[in-house]
């Protein structure tokens, strides 16, 4: 003879809930997963001839760049800071040489800046205020030796600024020591 448990009714409701809510979530996820369309652009800036392209140094070229930069300067029993800065004039890397003043620092900045903003050695846009004295109130801008520009197939790619020798020929000098590292 058979026998049969009787079960619950309770039981019976829950245990057919949780079969139904596995199967409609499988079902569910199946179907958002087989409707949703691949991503499309939001916009289409894409097109051709909306574009250029452009050459950026690397954080690791700005990196060598930088110590060799502190390099040069250490060599010449000088204290202190190197900035690197790309094409747009975005901060790569900054280097504070060892007891280098604290003024040193924002200056290799806005040296490294200027130097990439108009591609030329700062040293030679200093001669260009006696005939553009306004050009010394642009904003971020240093106009002292100490800045050499770094470029790569005619155009200008970044900017090393060095500050906190006595004199800016000297920080110009350790600036040209890191742009030659790049060719190395």
């Amino acid at each position: 003879m058979k026998h049969v448990e009787k079960v619950s009714r309770r039981t019976r409701v829950v245990t057919g809930g949780v079969a139904v809510a596995l199967v409609i979530g499988g079902v569910g996820a199946w179907s958002a997963a087989a409707s949703t369309p691949a991503a499309k652009p939001v916009a289409a800036a894409a097109a051709a001839g909306n574009l250029t392209h452009s050459t950026h140094l690397t954080v690791d070229a700005a990196t060598k760049a930088a110590r060799a930069t502190l390099d040069a300067a250490k060599k010449a029993n000088q204290k202190v800071s190197v900035a690197v800065v790309d094409r747009n004039g975005n901060t790569l890397v900054t280097l504070r040489g060892d007891g280098a003043g604290p003024q040193s620092y924002e200056s290799a900045v806005k040296k490294a800046y200027t130097a990439v903003s108009w591609n030329a050695p700062t040293s030679e846009l200093v001669k260009r205020l006696d005939s553009a004295p306004t050009l010394k109130d642009i904003p971020g801008t240093l106009f002292l030796a100490g800045g050499a520009p770094v470029a790569a197939e005619g155009a200008p790619v970044a900017g090393i600024g060095v500050a906190g020798a006595p004199s800016g020929d000297q920080d110009e000098t350790f600036a040209r020591a890191g742009a030659a590292a790049l060719a190395e």
